[in-house]
Formats: structure tokens, C-alpha cells, sequence
């Protein structure tokens, strides 16, 4: 312990010196620096030229310059001893770079708009080191740490922790080769002492879980179920054919002593990272004539706010607080193209949905709900195994219970009216909670809390209606009866496939329940409840529910009501989206597997539904790009911003990056693209060369829809009228087809 103090002081003050003398170069640089100041007005629009300018909290820049801002390559040294070296792209640090902290730390590699991104190498003031991939400031694809105690990691990566295949090596000559999930060994490895005794077998957060054995390097072996837990654990010792006696050993040493020296280290944190050095260049644009608006080539007049994110971070040394009195910059943006006016995006005043408050229509079977949910999570039961008998699924396994308003031995009193609740296969969907990390009380406390529900304005177009919960975590849907049927028909598929597949894009399911009313209406309402895609404190500027097919596939509403909230389909489609080479792989694997099971279970008409945020005011990255482009036209309304919230999440540290997964939260690009006139079925439009930074989130929903007779029926009647390949209503093996191959026409790597 004593050791492991006096290197942590050693370190605290190498830091400490490193620090002083890179705030002393600093300042030596700036005072001793002649500086050749520019007149703007001399430059011609678009040229590139050389300057050297001190900036008005006296940080400084040398480097080329185009239209009042860095373009090309540059150097900026901040007042904190902070220096980057590199590219940059009309104002942000992009393309090849390095970036060096006044510790001595230094990063470099490539940047994507201020985020450490693509290829690169970090390398820290302790010794730790990290060459390979990165995806905004995270390690993330295949990489090599170095770690400042001697460890050694090689292998994958995902958003900043050790995840997939990789092999840890321990200085003490232990080593690890196998899965990884969230930094911890976990799945199916092996590692090997330096005594020359080994385990092999499944790992569960770091320590064996599962089926595994235990060898010596005399041949013997210890082969059973293994678990932290004694009483879980069994397991049976075979003899080498040396050995002539079973030893005295108990396998719980393994967890006690034999793992004591195997702890992953933590590795050296940045103190800030580079994205969150991104300098602001107030007063420096072109003409004196910052905040007003600018005469576009129509006539008409383009002013919008600059981007929240865009705000001077730049003097914020570490440790320091970040100064408001610059406020937020006005940047007017002039149309070097002949299109006119440019459209906003409308910011939803309010959220979607209509409380249902005391005297709405659906209050009494809000409240049959929320008591039905709190009885069905609330009561005890058993211990959850994942593994299941195949009579969980059985679709008479359903629970009825009784509600009436004066309580019972099992229910509490109520102002409700006498109702009866069902539960349909109670421990799968509880286990199903457990899969997907749900916790009981959370669960509950969103769907019964004091915080009532939320009903969307109007029914889907199948009839049912769907909720949401306050904090928007959960979607309620009412379904049919024969709804009902199709996901307890495929629910054993279901259970197996999203075990299987943590990664699945497919709707999650929570619960499956019916409510009925006594007297003599006799009404029945079954319902489902679903996770929330599109549950995010990121604004969702833009959504799409694709199918695959033209037929109908345009929204209904005019282009003056399109805004965040509203629904767009495949007709309305006007990007594609870029993915980075690891994600983009894992989704097509991924997308390949969940049609399998779909088709296989008969079913279609299902939807990949499409959200995104963009992560700043887009700027021009090919002619003409300025803004977003929206259907219509809308002056005087905010464009898409980046909320404090969503900055800090991306700009966090690297350990806080987990959040990140397939379809939930994803840095990607789109890029913009326009069809042909001539041409108003073409789903995929020609790409423009205009690209966009967004936050991605994306799953595949509507996954109840049976092939039954009403859907060939309806398949038989529109083919009379339409291009079969058109409609929705197909055959589950055609429609998987058609889905893919249109996903994978619009999904692409990023290159």
C-alpha cells in the first residue's frame, strides 16, 4: 500500500511541474511573439492564407485561415498550456492532429469536429498508452493499451471499454483470452496462472459463472457449475493418471486467493478532453456586420441562432468555470445557391400526447392498469432463472385476479370500478424484465407512479391506442385478441432469440396483460407493454418509419404541420445513413438475424423505426449545404441544436460513454439526397455530398402482424390494383426480402 502512494505522490507532482512549466511556455510564447495582424478586408471570399492572431482571452493561433475562420493547417496554444497541431475544417479541429495536455499527455491520431475519431494514439503522463481505433473520444474498434502498472491489453473495444474477443496479460504473468462486456471478462475464456494452473469455461463480470473447469498441470481437473455462491457451485474432481488421491481443495479458493492479483486496471483518465476545447471565434468574421442579418439572393432576410454547443468552451482551463458574459453569438448564413429562403426545423412546444388527467374517458382503465401492474410486480416470487421450462410459455399459463373497490386478502382498495386483471405467462415477461436489466421498482414506479400516463391524440392504423408513461420510458399499446395470440405463439423464439442476441434491433417486450370490466358491458382490453426507442434527452429533430414499400408510404399531414413530432415514411425518406465500419457490420448481422426470426414466425408488415439528433448547427461540408433541409418552409423558427444535456453525454469521459449500443445513441453521419422528378415512387434518393453529424437511434417495431387470411386477402385485392411489389402486404418471405434490401440501401458504412 505504502508503494502504491508514494507512486501516486510521484505522479501528482510530475504533473504539478509538467503543468507550471507548459503555463510558463505559454506565456513566454505569447509575450515574445510578434504577431502580424490581418486586415479582413483585404481577403477575398474563399481565399486561404497564412495569419498569426492572439484572440481576445489570449489564447493564439498561427496557421491558414479562410472566411474568418481556421481552414487548413494550424496551430492553437491555449493560456492552460494545452496545444493542438493539425487540420482543420472551417473552424473545427478535423482530419489528422495532435492534441497535448500541460501534463504531458498527448493524443494523436485523426478528429472528427473536435472528437478524437478514427485512428489514433494516446499516450499519458503515468505511461499508459492506447493505439487504435476511436469513435468520438471513446475507445471503440480494435485497440492496444498499455497500461502505466505493466498490464497489457490487445483486442476489441466498444465505447470505451473492453468488449468482444481480447487477451489481458497481468505483470505478474497471468493472462486472459476470451469475451469481454463492459470492461470485465465475460462469456466464454480461458486463463492461465503462472503456477501453470488454468480455467477455462464461462465468465459473468469478471469471475467464472457457469459451466467451467479447473486444471492442474500434473493433468487433473475440476469440472462442474461454478458460482460466488456455494450453494450454486458442484462440480466433480478427476485424477490424473499420476494421482492417487483426491486433494483437500476447495473451488471456492478460486474466487478467494486465485483471482486476488486479477483486477483490471483503471488506466489514466484525460483531465479534459479535446472536444471540450473547441474555441468559439467571436468577432471575427467577415465586414463588421456580426448580428445583423445578411440579404439573401432573393431578397429575403436569414438570421438564426448559433449553436449552444458552439459556445466558447475554449478558455475553460482545467479546473476552471466557464465565463457567461459573452452570451450567444448571432451567426447569419448567406445562401451561395439559388434555392432562396432556407426551411427550419419547428421545435415541438410541448410534449407529444394528452394527459389523462380526472375526467378523461380512459382515467378508470389508467387506474385498472397501474393497480394491475403493481400487484403483478410487486408480489414475490420464485428466484429467476433464465433458464425456463418450456410450460412457462404455455399459453394457458395466465394469472387471474380480482380488483374490487373494497379490497381483498390480495388486492388493495380502490376508487376504481370492479375490474378482473390477467397476467399472461407472468414468468416469462418477468424473466424477459431481468434480461433486459429492467429493475422492478424503477419499472413500477414509471408506470404506477404519482405521474399519470400520457394517450397519443390519435389511434394508430389498426385501431389500438398507445400510451406513454411520464418519464417516457415505456409505451402501452392496446392490441387485438389475435395479437395476443401471435406473440404467445412466438414467444419461445422470441425469449431465446433476444438471449441470444443482446444486440437485437426487435421491440422489447415488458408484459402482455388484459384488463375486464364486470357488469354488463363485459368489455375486454388487452395491452402490451413495450420499451420506448426514441426515450432520449436528445431532441429527435427528424423520425421515419420504413417499410420497404411506396404504396401509401408518404405522410398525410401538409408540409406546414411536419415538425420533430410527426411520423415521416419511405416516400418521405431524403438521407442516408453512414455508419461507422464496426457498427455498420454488427447491424447487418444484426438486421439478418431478426428478419430470420420474423419470417420464420410468419410475420410481416413490421417497420424499422428511424430517429435522429443532430449534433450541432450543420455547416457546410459541400456547396451549398448550410442547414438542415426540413419540407418546408419556416422563418423565424430555432434550427436544430445540440441541448446542454446531449453535450455533456457526448463530452463526457470515457468511462461514461455505455450508454452507446446498437440503435440507442449512436454517433453516425447521414447524408442528404434528392430523387428524381421524374421518378415519385424511387425510394432511395441520389446522394448530394452533404453530410451531417447526428445521434442515431433506430429498432425494428410493429412485430405482431400475423400473415393471416385477412392480409392475403388484402395482398389478392390491392395486387388487382397495384404493383404487387408495392404494398405492404406480402408474403413474410417476400416482405423480408424486400426489407433488407432496402435497409441495406439506405444504411451504409461510413468510408
Amino acid at each position: 500500500m505504502s508503494k502504491k502512494l508514494g507512486f501516486r505522490k510521484a505522479l501528482e507532482t510530475k504533473v504539478k511541474k509538467s503543468q507550471v512549466a507548459a503555463k510558463k511556455k505559454a506565456i513566454s510564447i505569447f509575450t515574445a511573439m510578434s504577431v502580424a495582424h490581418v486586415d479582413e478586408e483585404e481577403a477575398g471570399s474563399g481565399e486561404v492564407r497564412h495569419v498569426e492572431k492572439v484572440l481576445p482571452r489570449g489564447d493564439f493561433y498561427i496557421g491558414e485561415w479562410c472566411d474568418g475562420l481556421p481552414h487548413g493547417n494550424g496551430k492553437y496554444l491555449w493560456t492552460d498550456g494545452c496545444m493542438y497541431v493539425g487540420g482543420w475544417f472551417k473552424g473545427k479541429i478535423m482530419g489528422k492532429g495532435k492534441f497535448c495536455w500541460p501534463s504531458g499527455a498527448t493524443y494523436e491520431g485523426e478528429f472528427k469536429s473536435g472528437f478524437m475519431d478514427g485512428q489514433g494514439t494516446f499516450t499519458g503522463f503515468s505511461g499508459d498508452s492506447y493505439k487504435g481505433s476511436w469513435v468520438m473520444n471513446l475507445k471503440h474498434g480494435q485497440g492496444i493499451k498499455n497500461y502505466f502498472n505493466g498490464d497489457y491489453y490487445e483486442g476489441e473495444w466498444r465505447t470505451g471499454f473492453q468488449e468482444g474477443e481480447g487477451r489481458y496479460q497481468w505483470t505478474n504473468g497471468i493472462h486472459y483470452d476470451g469475451q469481454w462486456k463492459n470492461g470485465l471478462m465475460n462469456g466464454n475464456g480461458r486463463m492461465e496462472w503462472s503456477d501453470g494452473n488454468s480455467y477455462g469455461g464461462c465468465w459473468e463480470d469478471g469471475f467464472p459463472k457457469g459451466n467451467g473447469t479447473f486444471r492442474w498441470p500434473d493433468g487433473s481437473s475440476y469440472v462442474g457449475v461454478w458460482s460466488k455462491d456455494v450453494k450454486e457451485m458442484n462440480g466433480t474432481y478427476n485424477p490424473s493418471d499420476s494421482s492417487t488421491e483426491k486433494p483437500d481443495w476447495d473451488p471456492q479458493v478460486v474466487f478467494s486467493e486465485y483471482l486476488k492479483e486479477c483486477k483490471i486496471c483503471p488506466g489514466e483518465k484525460m483531465s479534459i478532453l479535446p472536444s471540450k476545447k473547441m474555441p468559439h471565434w467571436p468577432g471575427m468574421g467577415k465586414g463588421n456586420d456580426q448580428g445583423r442579418p445578411r440579404r439573401m439572393s432573393d431578397g429575403k432576410l436569414n438570421c438564426h441562432s448559433f449553436s449552444s454547443d458552439m459556445h466558447d468552451v475554449s478558455a475553460i482551463s482545467e479546473g476552471d468555470s466557464k465565463d457567461d458574459d459573452d452570451g450567444i453569438e448571432s451567426l447569419c448564413l448567406e445562401d451561395s445557391t439559388s434555392r432562396g429562403s432556407l426551411p427550419h426545423f419547428k421545435t415541438p412546444t410541448k410534449r407529444q400526447g394528452q394527459t389523462i388527467s380526472k375526467g378523461h374517458k380512459n382515467y378508470e382503465l389508467m387506474l385498472n392498469l397501474q393497480l394491475g401492474i403493481r400487484h403483478s410486480v410487486g408480489r414475490p416470487g420464485p428466484v429467476i432463472s433464465l433458464d425456463l421450462k418450456s410450460s412457462a410459455f404455455d399459453p394457458k399459463e395466465k394469472v387471474w385476479t380480482k380488483f374490487p373497490p373494497e379490497g381483498s386478502k390480495h388486492t388493495p382498495p380502490h376508487q376504481s370500478s370492479d375490474f378482473r386483471w390477467k397476467d399472461y405467462c407472468p414468468l416469462v415477461f418477468r424473466t424477459l424484465r431481468k434480461l433486459f436489466d429492467v429493475d422492478a421498482a424503477d419499472y413500477m414506479i414509471s408506470i404506477c407512479g404519482d405521474d399519470a400516463l400520457r394517450e397519443l391524440s390519435s389511434p394508430g392504423k389498426s385501431g389500438s391506442f398507445f400510451y406513454l408513461t411520464n418519464d417516457d420510458k415505456y409505451m402501452i399499446k392496446t392490441i387485438k385478441k389475435a395479437e395476443v395470440k401471435v406473440l404467445l405463439r412466438m414467444l419461445p423464439a422470441y425469449y431465446n432469440h433476444v438471449r441470444s442476441f443482446e444486440n437485437t434491433l426487435v421491440t422489447k417486450f415488458y408484459g402482455l396483460h388484459c384488463v375486464k370490466l364486470t357488469g354488463t358491458a363485459q368489455k375486454k382490453v388487452r395491452f402490451v407493454i413495450m420499451g420506448n426507442l426514441l426515450c432520449t434527452h436528445y431532441t429527435i429533430h427528424r423520425r421515419f418509419d420504413l417499410k420497404g414499400s411506396s404504396h401509401g408510404r408518404t405522410t398525410s399531414k401538409p408540409e406546414s404541420e411536419i415538425d420533430p413530432s410527426t411520423t415521416l415514411k419511405d416516400l418521405d425518406l431524403n438521407y442516408l445513413f453512414r455508419l461507422e465500419k464496426t457498427w455498420f457490420e454488427e447491424f447487418c448481422r444484426q438486421v439478418d438475424r431478426d428478419c430470420d426470426l420474423l419470417e420464420q414466425e410468419r410475420i410481416m408488415d413490421y417497420s424499422l423505426l428511424v430517429g435522429f439528433h443532430f449534433r450541432e448547427v450543420p455547416t457546410p461540408l459541400a456547396s451549398g449545404a448550410v442547414t438542415p433541409t426540413g419540407n418546408a418552409d419556416h422563418e423565424n423558427e430555432e434550427v436544430p441544436r445540440l441541448s446542454q444535456t446531449g453535450q455533456d453525454q457526448l463530452d463526457s469521459e470515457p468511462s461514461g460513454g455505455s450508454s452507446i449500443r446498437l440503435g440507442i445513441s449512436m454517433p453516425a453521419r447521414i447524408e442528404k439526397t434528392v430523387r428524381k422528378p421524374e421518378c415519385e415512387t424511387q425510394l432511395v434518393g441520389e446522394p448530394t455530398g452533404v453530410f451531417y453529424d447526428v445521434i442515431l437511434f433506430f429498432g425494428i417495431i410493429d412485430i405482431l402482424q400475423d400473415y393471416d387470411i385477412t392480409k392475403k386477402l388484402e395482398h389478392a385485392y390491392k395486387s388487382m390494383q397495384y404493383d404487387p411489389t408495392s404494398i405492404s402486404a406480402v408474403d413474410p418471405k417476400q416482405y423480408s426480402k424486400r426489407f433488407r434490401d432496402f435497409i441495406f440501401k439506405i444504411f451504409v458504412e461510413d468510408t
